[in-house]
């Protein structure tokens, strides 16, 4: 037996494009008995792996002290806890562990508009022209929520206005009085 290797890293979102593609290329073929045994086989995967999941958290949280936290806090583990939707966190603790891994781009949550999956934040505001900086951390934010939150369809990312102006006051110069 070799020794094991590291795996590639796996993103769950591409990956969810690609079966998706797979399977629209196998039902434009024309073949419908492929197709549908193809939409098989992905439930038979998905049931499965989701029951192994399942277990997992089960064993995990008869265990002592936070086992869970480095589960959840993994991007392939969360992602497939919530796509088989066995993340024992709930929504809002799942969008703010995300932002939370982005917390250079300082965003706090506004609101979550359920019927769209549009997630409103606000950033503080860049101080500068704020050229490209509401674009960063809109994407930054878009690719850990499609980890943690894949129910947030779309980020709406606010500057925060900035705060007033700093009137300082100081003596008079000499020989203005």
């Amino acid at each position: 037996m070799s020794a094991p290797t590291a795996a590639a890293p796996v993103n769950a979102e591409q990956t969810g494009r690609r079966v998706e593609e797979v399977l629209d290329r196998l039902t434009a073929s024309g073949d419908l008995a492929a197709a549908a045994a193809a939409e098989e086989l992905v439930r038979s995967l998905m049931d499965f792996y989701g029951a192994g999941l399942a277990r997992i958290l089960q064993l995990q949280s008869s265990a002592a002290g936070d086992p869970l936290a480095g589960l959840l806090g993994d991007n392939l583990v969360a992602s497939l806890l919530v796509l088989h939707d066995l993340h024992p966190e709930d929504r809002d603790t799942r969008i703010a562990r995300a932002l939370d891994s982005v917390r250079e781009h300082a965003l706090d949550v506004v609101d979550f508009d359920e019927d769209s999956g549009t997630l409103k934040l606000r950033a503080p505001s860049s101080g500068g022209c704020g050229c490209g900086s509401g674009a960063d951390a809109r994407q930054a934010a878009e690719t850990a929520l499609a980890c943690f939150a894949p129910e947030v369809r779309a980020v709406d990312v606010q500057t925060a206005p900035a705060g007033p102006t700093l009137l300082q006051i100081g003596t008079a110069p000499a020989g203005a009085r």
